[in-house]
């Protein structure tokens, strides 16, 4: 006689090694931390130089433009949306000129849904769910327009910069108004200069990202406005200036595909952060006049584009001070410990980035990092 229990199916076992502990154990080997030290020549170091240099003539040209127009107090915006020209280094002319316009969309969006809401009285913590919403939104329309590289967390960067109270509603539509100027300066730059840039071959050489269903992009979203929204909560509770740097860095970490490659982010976000807030303070320390800034701006960013793509902690090194002195520009009032509270913005925002991947990962994220780890002892 069968035993009745005999007939039931049994449950298929789980994989070992694929809980979250050891996940996170995982994570905090040694072998992460020399993984996140390695060094890899990028795609095309040509590229990388052009990028350079057309992102340093946009940010350089609407920093210039405005300074010397009616609205010197826009220069700000007006770079954030000159980087759209970040977007799209590897793609064709044609595929290119696109990228740069939907870029230049999404920062002239975000900017004004933040100057919006900011103006119309919302709440510190209102304010705080606002820039995780446009953390969240921007995932999406990055991910459904193959944008590629640097994802949301340029946007989420522009919606930070407009969390400040606008003044009134013409404010509010010159913020936008400016971030759109900029964007269209990163266009006429890019169309011409483009010719000298690799074209994108039918190989598929270059690295894009492959279409995943719309479920995933909504999850992958999800993630990134929840790790926003705490990150900044949580430097909001702590009392500091400017909580948006938090969410920028918990969106950056959590933009990577896998669990090894989040870590790898936090600690190379850390690490550059740190080094590149040494820099800034020393460098606001000294007073500097408007031309020395936008000299510097011009100079770091020209060599992130070139640097960041062999590891991404260099790139944090000058991506940081120029981050910084862009902040100075457009507020020079609230300069004075901006380079210790990035520090301590981007740790939590990183931290929170890396405790929230590994909470919400998936069954198939934790066997992925499992193989990744034994491939990795193995090779």
């Amino acid at each position: 006689m069968i035993d009745e229990d005999d007939r039931r199916p049994t449950a298929p076992a789980r994989p070992r090694r694929t809980t979250r502990a050891t996940a996170a154990r995982y994570l905090l080997t040694p072998a992460q931390l020399e993984e996140s030290l390695a060094m890899a020549a990028p795609p095309s170091v040509r590229n990388a130089v052009v990028a350079g240099m057309q992102a340093t003539l946009a940010v350089v040209a609407a920093l210039a433009c405005f300074h010397y127009s009616p609205w010197p107090q826009l220069v700000g915006f007006g770079a954030l949306g000159a980087l759209a020209s970040l977007f799209g280094r590897y793609a064709s002319r044609a595929r290119r000129r696109r990228m740069v316009f939907l870029s230049a969309f999404l920062l002239v969006a975000a900017t004004f849904v933040t100057s919006v809401a900011a103006h119309a009285g919302a709440s510190p913590t209102t304010m705080v769910l606002v820039l995780a919403l446009v953390a969240g939104v921007s995932t999406v329309a990055v991910s459904s327009w193959s944008l590629g590289g640097p994802g949301a967390v340029i946007i989420v960067f522009a919606a930070g910069a407009a969390l400040g109270a606008a003044g009134s509603w013409e404010a509010v539509f010159a913020r936008a108004a400016a971030t759109a100027a900029g964007g269209a300066l990163a266009w006429v730059i890019c169309v011409p200069t483009d010719r000298l840039r690799h074209e994108e071959p039918a190989t598929g050489a270059f690295p894009s990202e492959p279409p995943r269903p719309m479920r995933h992009r909504l999850i992958a979203a999800g993630r990134i406005a929840t790790g926003a929204a705490v990150a900044a909560l949580l430097a909001h509770a702590a009392g500091w200036q400017h909580p948006s740097w938090a969410a920028i860095g918990a969106t950056a970490v959590m933009q990577g595909g896998h669990l090894h490659i989040t870590m790898s982010r936090a600690l190379q976000r850390m690490a550059g952060t740190v080094a590149g807030a040494c820099v800034a303070g020393a460098i606001l320390a000294q007073s500097p006049s408007f031309w020395i800034v936008v000299a510097l701006i011009a100079l770091f960013q020209f060599v992130t584009e070139i640097i960041i793509g062999y590891n991404y902690a260099l790139g944090q090194i000058t991506v940081t001070p120029m981050a910084l002195l862009m902040t100075h520009l457009a507020a020079p009032a609230v300069a004075g410990n901006m380079a210790l509270e990035r520090v301590f913005d981007t740790m939590v925002g990183a931290a929170a980035g890396i405790v929230l991947a590994v909470l919400f990962s998936s069954l198939d994220d934790r066997a992925y990092l499992a193989r990744h780890r034994r491939a990795a002892a193995l090779g």
